[in-house]
């Protein structure tokens, strides 16, 4: 299971799985415990696959982030959450260098790593989304 399928939703701690989708929302079930629950269309909901974070040139995604402490941590999990701001932000620094220090708050960080090792923890380690494929023959419509 990628990143396309993992939510984010505000107010409620954790990530959760999308399992369904209803009339009024989405069916989640929670990644620690696996418990079901309905998900109001109201509530702020963020898909992980469409996170990115600010750099000085460009915006990197969460995938290619959480990719990126996988090969540092061989796997493994990473830096607390609850570790000290200066610990936080070198570490930070190490797994993305040019991080635009003005937009990328010491909280967005602490979501990292929380949902990061979350993940790990529960053996979700296919940080990839779904690329779109390309066509197996021209649709181009021209003809010679």
């Amino acid at each position: 299971m990628g990143l396309d399928k993992i939510l984010a939703i505000s107010g409620k701690p954790g990530l959760y799985e999308l399992t369904a989708q209803s009339r009024g929302g989405f069916i989640v079930k929670s990644i620690p415990d696996g418990k079901k629950m309905a998900v109001n269309i109201r509530h702020n909901v963020s898909l992980l696959s469409e996170i990115a974070i600010y750099t000085y040139t460009e915006e990197v995604p969460l995938a290619e982030i959480f990719e990126k402490i996988k090969e540092k941590e061989d796997g493994s999990e990473a830096i607390n959450h609850k570790s000290n701001k200066a610990e936080l932000e070198n570490y930070f620094a190490e797994i993305l260098p040019d991080y635009d220090v003005d937009r990328v708050y010491t909280s967005d960080m602490k979501k990292i790593f929380q949902w990061y090792n979350l993940l790990v923890k529960s053996g979700i380690t296919d940080f990839s989304t779904e690329e779109a494929k390309p066509a197996d023959k021209d649709t181009s419509g021209e003809e010679e």
